[in-house]
């Protein structure tokens, strides 16, 4: 039977991919646990006219469309839903522009992020979001989550960093908001409502990203504590002093075991827990590292280790990056994502080991302690029905202790399926009612990404 949606859409793009075998593998962002749907077909879209003609078809057929990058999220914002058509940005990934003068760089929403930091720095240039997958994840997936990275504690989220989107609407209208220079206030933030809304309001084709003079290497410290306690002790006190780490990221010990399992990275089994921090000041940043040293130490630490280089440096940041595909050979992941306050840490920490021992689970909590926004991961064996539920529970447990400690569900992952029962919490009635008005007015037939961050 013919199926004239796809037949309109072939006229318009020529490749539409009908094929079961390959829609099936592009279902799943890396949330596999969440459910997708069965998707309807594929394409991939060169243009912003080509993106506009697949919108003005799927709403005049009223197919639901679901935008893809390189499906790195970990939410299942990305996935299929039943008889969605899956646009792909991925071959919308030019480098448009770079400016040294303006410090911007125009880029199409493909571009993977590591390649855009490498192709700015040749020009003495800064792109600092920097997601742990930022080798494989896209520009358009990370303003989709409003991704951060390892850096966020000194310069931001994704957000920060993005002065101007083009965006196709559900009606195929293009809109072009926010604009290139460094200010700007007329009128309402659009830009900022579209980067995190994960492809429920638009779909964005092109982005003016902010860019900052590169920094000299960066240098880094590792050290190692007895507890949890000492090392957050430790973080906390790095942050009261004045400093302003580029990087300050926090181990427990399960996750230092499971890395060392994945890979010989001679970490200490029996440690309570490992801090990493960098300054990446220049001529201070060796000042600074050892400042950090010493700081460490006075909370504590077994044991401190200074980088003497950009080469060193990098070799210790390597098991931070370890940690996703550590944790996946153990089972089925559920990754939380809460932030709270950093003085509230402790708290949060010892909370979620008694969540662990109250369900029965296993709980890595890995995370960005400088910024306050920890990973709690629920891992769980595959198939074992009773072992998911405790899970599930688990993951609830953690998320309402972060909002009962002041925090958000979220800190950069975005809602997706997971959290999206959640959502009504931490906004409250009036406020989840406002963000359904606001989907209706960009989407008012419901087909971007139905079924996201909003129930």
């Amino acid at each position: 039977m013919r199926d004239e949606f796809l037949d309109r859409l072939r006229s318009v793009l020529g490749e539409v991919v009908d094929d079961p075998d390959i829609l099936d593998s592009h279902r799943n962002d890396h949330a596999t646990f969440c459910t997708a749907g069965v998707p309807r077909a594929l394409v991939r879209p060169t243009s912003t006219s080509e993106v506009q003609e697949v919108l003005r078809l799927a709403s005049e057929f009223r197919v639901p469309v679901v935008t893809q990058g390189a499906r790195t999220g970990l939410s299942g914002a990305a996935n299929a839903v039943d008889g969605c058509l899956l646009l792909s940005t991925a071959r919308l990934n030019r480098i448009l522009e770079i400016s040294a003068e303006d410090q911007v760089a125009v880029v199409q929403p493909g571009v993977v992020n590591a390649e855009l930091s490498r192709a700015v720095l040749e020009q003495g240039l800064f792109y600092p979001p920097d997601p742990s997958s930022w080798e494989m994840s896209t520009i358009g997936g990370n303003i989709a989550t409003n991704a951060g990275g390892l850096c966020c504690v000194k310069y931001g989220v994704t957000s920060d960093f993005i002065r101007g989107l083009e965006v196709v609407l559900a009606s195929g209208e293009v809109v072009r908001t926010g604009r290139r220079p460094a200010k700007g206030v007329a009128g309402y933030d659009l830009t900022r409502l579209i980067v995190g809304s994960e492809g429920t309001l638009g779909v964005v084709t092109e982005a003016t990203l902010a860019l900052r003079p590169a920094p000299e290497a960066a240098l880094t410290a590792a050290a190692t504590f007895r507890t949890i306690e000492d090392g957050i002790a430790a973080a906390a006190a790095v942050m009261a002093a004045g400093l302003s780490p580029s990087l300050l990221e926090f181990l427990d010990q399960p996750t230092l075991r499971a890395i060392q399992g994945y890979r010989d990275m001679g970490l200490p089994g029996d440690a309570g827990s490992m801090l990493l921090a960098q300054s990446d000041r220049g001529a201070l940043a060796a000042d600074d590292v050892a400042r950090i040293a010493e700081i460490c130490s006075a909370h504590g630490a077994v044991d401190v280790a200074e980088a003497s280089d950009a080469e060193e440096s990098a070799m210790l940041l390597e098991a931070r990056r370890l940690v996703n595909p550590a944790l996946e050979r153990l089972g089925i992941t559920l990754i939380d994502d809460v932030s709270v306050p950093r003085s509230q840490l402790v708290t949060l920490l010892r909370g979620i080991a008694d969540i662990g021992t109250q369900y029965d689970v296993l709980i890595f909590c890995p995370g960005h302690v400088g910024d306050g926004n920890m990973h709690p991961t629920v891992v769980f064996d595959r198939g074992d029905a009773a072992a998911e539920a405790r899970a599930l529970q688990a993951f609830g447990a953690v998320m309402e202790l972060g909002l009962r400690l002041g925090g958000t569900i979220t800190g950069e992952h975005g809602i997706g399926t997971l959290k999206a029962q959640w959502l009504e919490t931490e906004l409250g009635p009036v406020g989840l009612e406002l963000h359904r008005r606001v989907k209706a007015a960009f989407d008012p037939l419901n087909l971007l990404n139905p079924g996201k961050v909003l129930l």
